[in-house]
């Protein structure tokens, strides 16, 4: 059950994969507003087609305005779904309105969360999100001028709760965020009925639960700004467990608002209290790296070697986001997520590596090459990139006596390689077994890493590599599948199965890996 419902995952994740995030979000976001535009039109929500229009010109030409301004100074190149998609937001957390003073409301709620990018940032990191920052000037803004508006959530309506969880959850799905909303949800909701429960009480009244849960649920913010806000990951801290911290956090604020007098802690600044949290996680994450030398691993595979400019945090087995800022992106955007291969140990030098087809694309039938990774080849020693943070929780048990077998496709053996050359510095002995799959011999990158760390390697190929060591095994064209692992690896059973490569073959794999004691999968979308 549990392999069937990772591949169905990793298939799906597959297929989001091929859009980048920012490009996801838009899309999603587009749509939405298209919906609300249609519905408007019968009077299903509260603003007018009129309104919803109006509002989203001043919204989209204040902040592409403001972003143009700012690449310009800082001379980057303009990223124009940041501006919409921060527009967008804004459209459905604002009130819509066509009137001078409202419009002049919005605008201003549209500067400042197009400023807070660049202003309230570190090193390439957004420390607040921009709409909520937008929003909830808007509301401090309110208290001395209550003609500009205020913010009004009005995307929390029964007629855009369908659209909203479909789209939201598409979004949630590419970024891999489902279970840190999910939490969420159900402190936002769990704590808004008890607050509204209690209200009823003091008020002398009696209520139902599902009186009161239902129009929560489907009549309020909280599916929108944790699908849309609260998911962004350049918000979001590096673990898991912190990510839920944060959760929980702004479920509680934002389901039970705090009064401060003049003004409450309403939603949008309870994404603000929880964004200040993640920021104390992740300070450290968010460095720059100066690219020091390229080299060939195999035919395909290249390896860039950075050293961080300054104190750089991770564990073996996690992932950073690299930028390489370009000219004319395509649809996969100016980021990529690369697993580290090498070892903390190896501070300040950081090694990522990355599959190259010989052709270029220009086979038939080859994919052609994106953008960004046209920019990282022209990349120079010397060059300085932003890392705007590390993540991921594909770490080994902290229990050391834990037997692991680890499953690495092709490129997908980088977070073995920084675990397995941990565990060597470290001098911590665990029983590990390897399965490398390679499509051939020369594709097996970092073996003389995998080598010196000892452990029993399990090799997958057309061809039989040369000059195997006596802990390296050929599977002579065994079959990688359930039967297939069981005859190279019998004691799969009593083992904890990691599995790292292509979200695609992940999900061919995975049933396979159904009969380990557990499985931990580390997928990743092509590029």
């Amino acid at each position: 059950m549990i392999g069937s419902l990772t591949s169905l995952w990793n298939r799906v994740f597959a297929v989001l994969g091929r859009v980048s995030m920012y490009r996801l979000v838009l899309m999603a976001l587009g749509a939405l507003a298209a919906i609300a535009l249609v519905l408007s039109l019968f009077g299903q929500v509260g603003p007018t087609a009129l309104e919803l229009g109006v509002t989203f010109v001043a919204l989209a030409f204040v902040c592409g305005g403001v972003d143009v301004a700012a690449h310009r100074l800082l001379k980057r190149p303009w990223r124009p779904e940041s501006s919409l998609i921060t527009a967008l937001i804004l459209l459905f957390v604002l009130a819509p309105s066509f009137e001078p003073l409202p419009l002049l409301g919005i605008t201003v709620a549209g500067a400042v969360a197009s400023l807070s990018k660049y202003v309230i940032a570190w090193q390439g990191r957004h420390i607040l999100n921009p709409a909520a920052t937008g929003a909830a000037a808007l509301a401090v803004l309110y208290i001395v001028a209550p003609e500009l508006g205020a913010p009004s959530w009005w995307v929390g309506t029964a007629a855009m709760v369908a659209p909203v969880a479909l789209l939201g959850l598409i979004v949630l799905w590419r970024t891999e965020k489902i279970r840190v909303i999910a939490v969420f949800l159900l402190v936002a909701v769990a704590v808004a009925v008890a607050r509204t429960s209690s209200q009823y009480q003091a008020a002398g009244l009696e209520v139902e639960i599902g009186e009161i849960f239902w129009p929560i649920l489907l009549s309020g913010p909280f599916l929108f700004l944790g699908a849309f806000m609260l998911s962004e990951p350049l918000t979001l801290p590096p673990r898991r467990w912190q990510q839920l911290t944060v959760a929980v956090i702004v479920g509680v604020l934002a389901g039970w608002p705090i009064d401060l007098g003049a003004v409450s802690l309403g939603q949008d600044r309870a994404l603000l209290i929880g964004n200040l949290v993640a920021f104390a996680f992740a300070v450290r994450t968010a460095v720059r790296l100066t690219l020091q030398a390229r080299t060939d691993l195999t035919p395909t595979v290249r390896e860039l070697t950075f050293r961080a400019g300054r104190e750089l945090k991770f564990l073996p087995g996690q992932y950073l986001e690299l930028e390489v800022p370009h000219r004319h992106a395509d649809a996969r955007g100016t980021r990529r997520e690369f697993s580290i291969a090498s070892a903390p140990e190896d501070l300040p030098l950081v090694r990522v590596a990355f599959k190259e087809a010989q052709s270029n694309g220009r086979s038939p039938g080859a994919k052609p090459m994106s953008s960004f990774k046209r920019a990282l080849a022209e990349v120079t020693p010397g060059t300085a990139l932003p890392v705007t943070g590390v993540w991921g929780d594909f770490l080994l048990p902290t229990k050391t006596m834990t037997p692991i077998l680890m499953v690495a496709a092709g490129i997908g053996v980088t977070p073995f390689v920084s675990q397995l050359r941990h565990l060597q510095l470290a001098e911590e002995d665990r029983d590990v077994v390897v399965v490398y799959v390679a499509s051939e011999a020369a594709e097996l990158a970092y073996r003389p890493e995998i080598e010196a760390s000892g452990v029993t390697v399990i090799v997958f190929t057309r061809d039989r590599p040369e000059n195997l060591p006596s802990h390296w095994m050929w599977a002579q064209g065994v079959r990688l599948d359930a039967e297939g692992l069981l005859r190279v690896v019998p004691d799969i059973s009593a083992r904890h199965a990691y599995i790292s490569g292509p979200a695609a073959l992940i999900a061919d794999l995975a049933p396979a890996l159904e009969r380990a004691r557990s499985m931990t999968t580390d997928a990743f979308s092509g590029y």
